[in-house]
């Protein structure tokens, strides 16, 4: 299968093509792929983690005075240190509220580390070279799994001046690797009630759902696979392998299928890149593609009435203005695709006749809706 993959580059009348060949063009060479590669068990996922915490150490880049939400925290913080101050005796702003998030793995322990995410709540203006003070981080049940600290990453920087700003990239959002310390291990029970385990495809599909069931019950063990739905494989656990269920899905997931694959057409029009399978077929269809440019010009001129000697007073200085229209239609592009054409040589003529990669998106869209574009257009 060939992948052909526009990207529009400079002007508007120039793009690049590269042409990507990952199998053979013949039918013998077909594309085996690792079920693991595919999709997951079920129950495999990771658990969002958020926290409510305070970054310190900022350079008079934290939140204003009228912040009073920081107030609070800092008060609070303080607090926890036998220190009794008011929120309206607070006023610093090298200090800011953050919102901290993490991401908890199916299978974490207790001491596991986690990388962490640290976005401003507040009105500071950067957080570069602030530290995160101590925060817990919560799932949705409302149970702390990890704490989080440290000082913060920010790829960016803001400073102002008199009126003046210098920034580079984003500096209110930083990170913190290996920040967060898991306090509550979890664990996933991939084996249901029934002894059986369910694997996932990323992309639903019946056809490669088939397949893989197939491929299970040839290369494990006749009968163990079945296709709930096109998502969905329930493999059973033999009795032998309860006990030994790591080895169970690794055998599982080194099963070699050859997936089934729809034909698509993505157009992303915002960057003018175009990717798709190369042997995506098209119909016969004719294409003229051709430009209309009209251009408009208006000049302003003023009239000034020197001839006249003494002019009355209703003669005055006049402004004219002279517009020009042109138009320019230049010959256009003619191309009739034969039969058994595909996206990639209609790609190729198209590039031979000097068309540019906004026309052959708007050319691609026609030919979808004429009919002759037998694939899925995915419009980003």
């Amino acid at each position: 299968m060939k992948i052909s993959i526009l990207r529009a580059a400079g002007y508007p009348f120039v793009f690049l093509m590269a042409m990507l060949l990952l199998v053979g063009a013949s039918v013998g060479h077909a594309e085996t792929i690792r079920v693991k590669d595919l999709g997951k068990l079920q129950g495999w996922r990771d658990n969002a983690l958020t926290g409510y915490g305070i970054v310190t150490g900022l350079a008079g880049t934290g939140d204003t005075p009228t912040n009073q939400v920081t107030h609070q925290a800092l008060a609070n913080v303080l607090s926890q240190f036998n220190l009794t101050v008011s929120p309206d005796q607070v006023q610093s702003r090298n200090v800011a509220v953050v919102m901290v998030s993490a991401a908890l793995p199916t299978f974490a322990r207790e001491g596991d580390t986690l990388d962490v995410t640290v976005t401003s709540a507040g009105d500071a203006r950067s957080l570069l070279g602030g530290s995160l003070l101590l925060t817990s981080l919560k799932a949705a049940n409302g149970r702390v799994y990890a704490l989080a600290q440290g000082p913060l990453s920010v790829g960016g920087y803001r400073y102002d001046a008199n009126g003046n700003v210098v920034q580079k990239n984003h500096p209110t959002v930083g990170n913190i690797p290996n920040g967060a310390t898991v306090e509550a291990g979890v664990s996933a029970e991939m084996m249901h009630a029934d002894h059986s385990i369910t694997f996932v495809l990323a992309d639903a599909d019946y056809t490669t759902a088939s397949r893989i069931a197939s491929a299970i019950n040839a290369q494990v063990g006749g009968g163990l696979a079945r296709a709930r739905d096109a998502e969905g494989i329930d493999i059973a656990v033999p009795d032998g392998q309860r006990d030994r269920l790591v080895q169970f899905v690794a055998s599982i997931e080194n099963v070699k299928v050859e997936p089934d694959r729809r034909a698509r057409v993505v157009i992303n029009e915002r960057t003018g890149t175009v990717v798709s399978g190369g042997d995506v077929p098209i119909s016969k269809v004719a294409i003229s593609q051709g430009d209309l440019k009209i251009s408009i010009t208006s000049e302003n001129t003023a009239s000034q009435p020197f001839d006249v000697w003494r002019p009355g007073p209703g003669i005055r200085t006049a402004i004219v203005t002279n517009t020009q229209v042109d138009v320019d239609e230049p010959r256009g592009s003619t191309y009739v695709a034969p039969r058994d054409t595909t996206v990639a040589d209609l790609v190729q003529s198209l590039s031979r006749l000097k068309v540019n990669t906004r026309d052959i998106i708007a050319i691609l869209q026609a030919v979808k809706a004429a009919g002759a574009l037998h694939a899925e257009l995915v419009i980003q």
